[in-house]
C-alpha cells in the first residue's frame, strides 16, 4: 500500500489518512520508515495468543471509531488479510465506499489459502472500486457477476513497491555493504536458495514434508539454503526440529523488507508459499517454486516463472534440481517477463479515483 499512499499524498485533491492495525510491529515500523510514511492512526490491536476472531472484533471496533472521527469519503484496503476484511466490513456497515487494492485473486477453494480466500471474496463483494492487478483477476470478478464498471486493471502495487525499494537499495552503498556483512556466512561459490514457509494450511505434515525436501537439496553440496523462520510457533517447532544443525541450511530470524530484498536479489531460486513473493521474485528474474497445491496468482504459473510443487519433498527436489542442473532451463525461466505490472499501478489507482471524485 505504500506506493498508493505516496501517490495519493502527491495529489492535491486528496487528504490521505493512514491507519494501521499494529500487527507484525517490527516489520510494519521498518516499512513505514523506509517509505517515509507516518501512521495517523495506530489501532495497536495485537495481544498474545489472539485468534482470528479477536483480530476481526478489534479491527471492527477500531475502524468504527476511525470512521466516526474522520468521516472518510473512501476507505482503501489491500490484499486478503483479516485486518483488510474487517476494515472493509466496518466501512460497509457505515456506508462508506470501499476500494480494494489487489482485487480478484482467487483459488476457488475457500480453505486454501485459509482464511485469505474468504477474506478477499468478502472484500470484493462490498467494494465499490476493485483494483485488479491483471486481466485474469478482472475476469475472476466478472465470473462472479460483479459489474464491470467497478473493476479497473492496474497492475499490482507490490511491483511498484519492489521497484521503489530496489532503487533505494541500489543507491545506498553503505546499506549494501552492511547486508553483505550481515550475510557473510554465505559462500559465494555456492548458489543460494531462499526459502519462506508460513501458511496455516501447511501446518503439521505439510511443513515437515517440505523440510524433508529442503534437507535433500542441502546435501547436494553446491547450494546453501537460507530460511527466515516465521515466528508462529507451529512453524518454528516443525522447521527447527527438521532442519536445525544441518550443513548448508541457515535458519534465521524473520527479516525486514530491505535485507530480505537483498537476499532475494542474490538468490538463484526462491522456494515459498507466500503470495507476494510469487510476484516479487519473477520481477527480479528469480524462478519460484510454490509450496502450495493451488495459487491465487496463476499468471506466474502460466507464464512459467513459477511452478506449483506442493509440499511433496520429491516434487520440490525434482523441480529445484532441474533448475540447478540445466543452465539453459534456468536462463529461459529467469528471462520470462514478469506478468504483474510495470510499476505504475498506484498512479493508475489515483487517476481512477481523481476522475471519479472530480478532483
Amino acid at each position: 500500500m505504500a506506493p498508493v499512499v505516496t501517490a495519493l499524498r502527491a495529489h492535491k485533491g486528496f487528504e490521505t489518512l493512514v491507519c494501521v492495525s499494529g500487527q507484525h510491529r517490527s516489520m510494519l515500523d521498518q516499512v513505514l520508515t523506509m517509505f517515509d510514511i507516518h501512521a495517523d492512526v495506530d489501532m495497536n490491536i495485537i495481544t498474545p495468543g489472539q485468534t482470528l476472531t479477536d483480530i476481526t472484533v478489534r479491527v471492527l471496533r477500531g475502524m468504527e471509531m476511525v470512521i466516526r472521527d474522520h468521516k472518510p469519503d473512501l476507505v482503501l484496503v489491500h490484499g486478503d488479510t483479516t485486518t483488510a476484511m474487517a476494515a472493509a466490513m466496518a466501512a460497509f456497515y457505515h456506508q462508506v465506499p470501499v476500494g480494494h487494492v489487489e482485487a480478484g485473486l482467487r483459488t476457488r477453494d475457500v480453505m486454501r489459502p485459509w482464511p485469505e480466500e474468504m477474506n478477499r471474496c468478502m472484500i470484493d463483494v462490498v467494494g465499490k472500486w476493485l483494483f485488479a492487478p491483471t486481466e485474469l483477476s478482472r475476469q475472476a470478478l466478472l465470473d462472479e457477476q460483479i459489474a464491470p464498471e467497478r473493476i479497473v486493471v492496474t497492475g499490482n502495487t507490490v511491483i511498484d513497491a519492489l521497484l521503489m525499494a530496489t532503487d533505494l537499495l541500489n543507491n545506498n552503498p553503505a546499506q549494501l555493504q552492511s547486508f553483505a556483512e550481515q550475510f557473510a556466512f554465505l559462500d559465494p561459490a555456492k548458489r543460494l536458495i531462499l526459502v519462506t514457509g508460513h501458511r496455516r494450511e501447511s501446518f503439521g505434515d505439510g511443513l515437515r514434508q517440505m523440510c524433508d525436501g529442503l534437507a535433500v537439496l542441502a546435501r547436494r553440496g553446491d547450494v546453501q539454503l537460507v530460511y527466515p523462520v516465521h515466528l508462529n510457533q507451529n512453524v518454528q517447532q516443525a522447521v527447527r526440529e527438521a532442519l536445525s544443525g544441518l550443513d548448508d541450511i541457515f535458519l534465521i530470524e524473520p527479516l525486514e523488507y530491505m535485507p530480505f530484498l537483498y537476499l532475494m536479489k542474490r538468490a538463484y531460486i526462491v522456494i515459498t508459499d507466500s503470495g507476494g513473493i510469487q510476484e516479487e521474485a519473477p520481477a527480479l528474474g528469480k524462478p519460484v517454486l510454490v509450496t502450495r497445491d493451488v495459487t491465487e496468482r496463476p499468471e506466474a504459473v502460466a507464464a512459467g516463472t513459477a511452478k506449483l510443487v506442493g509440499t511433496d519433498p520429491q516434487r520440490i527436489v525434482a523441480e529445484a534440481t532441474a533448475l540447478l542442473d540445466s543452465a539453459d532451463l534456468y536462463r529461459r525461466v529467469s528471462a520470462i517477463k514478469n506478468p504483474y505490472g510495470d510499476g505504475n499501478a498506484a498512479n493508475r489507482i489515483v487517476e481512477t479515483l481523481a476522475s471519479a471524485y472530480s478532483v
